[in-house]
């Protein structure tokens, strides 16, 4: 079976699952699904138990919901048409990379099979996204960069962004702005004291930008 033939809904709550997993590994719980989806738990609870009766995932009352075989590879072909749809948009139409996230939600969901593959062609076969998220390949394998929250580098060494959230499109605006994107070379030195903050300098223009805790958790860097 294709995910093309999945509803909606299905499509929604296997790629959230799995994008819940992505970079932590931890266990996904029905708080965790109802908030990435801004649905009720009830909803949740009646939309997680039709996927254990497709055979899409597994879950034990009260417990975590883990996606079976089936369930992973229709996820990740979810996460594939996503992430070639965002980057078609930012590569061929010249949108921002703040802009393609709402816009992909929309159009994953109405492509055919045949069209993702003809879009990962065009693009010349692209093994991340504008944000720097891998995209699966089509045989599903997908392979993450060796990299770690830019909040967990030590201070004053330089490190390499791999891959920003794109949970918040301001926050990637403001990146933008400061010329901050993947790629990136960034000098990390301590905040100001007892402030959870840092200070990073990016090698391609003058002066330091400083990041609360939730910003640096934002961004995925490797050590240079």
């Amino acid at each position: 079976m294709s995910v093309a033939e999945l509803s909606m809904s299905t499509q929604n709550y296997l790629k959230a699952i799995w994008g819940l997993q992505e970079w932590t590994n931890g266990a996904v719980t029905m708080a965790d699904i109802a908030e990435k989806l801004q649905l009720r738990a009830s909803t949740v609870s009646d939309g997680v138990r039709k996927l254990a009766d497709q055979g899409l995932v597994e879950h034990a009352r009260y417990g975590q919901v883990a996606l079976t075989s089936e369930g992973h590879k229709h996820a990740l072909a979810m996460v594939r048409r996503h992430r070639l749809i965002e980057t078609f948009l930012v590569e061929v139409l010249h949108y921002r990379w703040d802009q393609v996230h709402d816009e992909a939600e929309h159009l994953e969901h109405a492509v055919s099979d045949m069209m993702v593959d003809r879009l990962d062609e065009l693009l010349g076969y692209p093994d991340r996204d504008p944000h720097g998220d891998p995209i699966p390949a089509p045989t599903g394998s997908i392979k993450h960069p060796d990299a770690v929250p830019l909040s967990e580098v030590p201070h004053g060494i330089t490190a390499k962004v791999e891959r920003i959230s794109d949970a918040d499109p301001g926050f990637l605006q403001y990146l933008a702005e400061q010329e901050i994107g993947v790629g990136a070379r960034l000098k990390v030195e301590a905040g100001a004291p007892f402030s959870d903050s840092i200070e990073i300098s990016n090698e391609s223009r003058t002066g330091s930008v400083t990041l609360g805790r939730t910003a640096s958790d934002a961004i995925w860097v490797s050590v240079v």
